[in-house]
């Protein structure tokens, strides 16, 4: 029997719309949304993190004017409610996908270990 490994993949995202975590994070994300102000200050933040991430990879030094705004605006949004249950959310998220990451490669990792 030919096992089609895609197949397992696809069942496993349509699995993981169910999952609590998945929709602590959707249901996050649409409270914040809703905030426009919230929301707003949270794109600026994405914005300029995506910015910055890319400047360093092209190996561009980062000002400190532009270190302290990103830390600055981190702080702020930080202080936030909506982005607070969206970052708790997202890191409940994360740990599970790390789970799952450890198991899916399990079988490479022993193929070094063993």
């Amino acid at each position: 029997m030919t096992v089609n490994i895609y197949d397992d993949a696809n069942q496993m995202a349509t699995n993981l719309q169910t999952l609590p975590q998945f929709l602590g994070l959707q249901n996050a994300f649409a409270a914040l949304k809703k905030d426009d102000i919230a929301f707003t200050m949270f794109k600026k933040f994405q914005t300029q993190q995506m910015t910055l991430q890319q400047k360093q990879m092209q190996g561009e030094e980062l000002t400190d004017d532009e270190i302290q705004e990103i830390q600055e605006l981190a702080q702020k949004i930080g202080d936030i409610d909506a982005i607070k249950n969206l970052m708790e959310q997202e890191r409940q998220l994360s740990q599970l996908m790390d789970e799952l990451n450890q198991i899916i490669s399990k079988p490479i990792a022993d193929i070094y270990q063993g």
